[in-house]
């Protein structure tokens, strides 16, 4: 009766976890609900998320500022238990962080009180994104349930996160050619260009500055001229 209990008691907080996701706008809103949500679902006093792109890692959410620094040491030596759980898109576990070989953050962990971690890869479309850790001041901390809530949480968090990408990915491609399409019209009455040659101008400006299509069109926007 307990078991059932606590069961549906976590079938709810999900379901809670996805209803919150679904309604979050951004990537920073959906990290932040994720690193929320999960100090409440593990017994852990830190976590955070570090999300990947194709040429950095970059620090997404931390529930304390502490792990910005801890974070950033990881990252710069280019090593460790994070990029394991990134590179290898496996979960990976460090049962007690005075036991690990002397690295620049496990210093840096011990002063804080951190003794075990759990790193959980976010991944889209057979790719890893990110990695969810949990961090907790005991050693030994986490049991199978413990992981196995950690790796449902994680999944949630990598569809979410996906969602929220493509939707900001969309936004902006959106916003590109409202903002293309007004340049357009701006050079169009000042220089009594057709469509076809006004697009042609900014593209052209846009091969020769090596610029993005879409800041040109922003600059005649504010500036009311072609760049110079």
């Amino acid at each position: 009766m307990v078991d059932y209990i606590a069961d549906h008691s976590a079938a709810r907080e999900f379901a809670e976890l996805a209803t919150e996701l679904h309604d979050t706008n951004t990537v920073e809103e959906t990290v932040e609900a994720v690193v929320q949500f999960a100090l409440r679902a593990v017994n852990v006093e830190h976590a955070g998320v570090v999300l990947a792109t194709r040429d950095t890692i970059e620090i997404s959410a931390v529930s304390d500022p502490l792990l910005d620094d801890i974070y950033r040491a990881k990252i710069a030596h280019g090593e460790g238990p994070l990029l394991d759980a990134l590179r290898s898109q496996t979960i990976v576990q460090i049962t007690d962080v005075a036991t690990e070989p002397d690295k620049p953050w496990r210093a840096m962990l011990l002063e804080h009180g951190i003794r075990s971690i759990l790193h959980l890869p976010l991944g889209a479309s057979e790719r890893t994104i990110g990695v969810l850790s949990l961090y907790c001041e005991t050693p030994n901390a986490f049991s199978e349930d413990e992981i196995a809530v950690g790796d449902i949480l994680a999944r949630h968090a990598s569809l979410a996160v996906a969602s929220a990408r493509h939707e900001e990915t969309l936004a902006k491609a959106i916003d590109a050619r409202k903002a293309v399409g007004m340049a357009m019209g701006m050079l169009m009455l000042k220089y009594d260009l057709d469509e076809p040659r006004a697009f042609a101008v900014l593209q052209r400006y846009s091969q020769d500055h090596n610029r993005k299509l879409r800041v040109v069109a922003q600059e005649v926007i504010d500036t009311r001229k072609l760049p110079t």
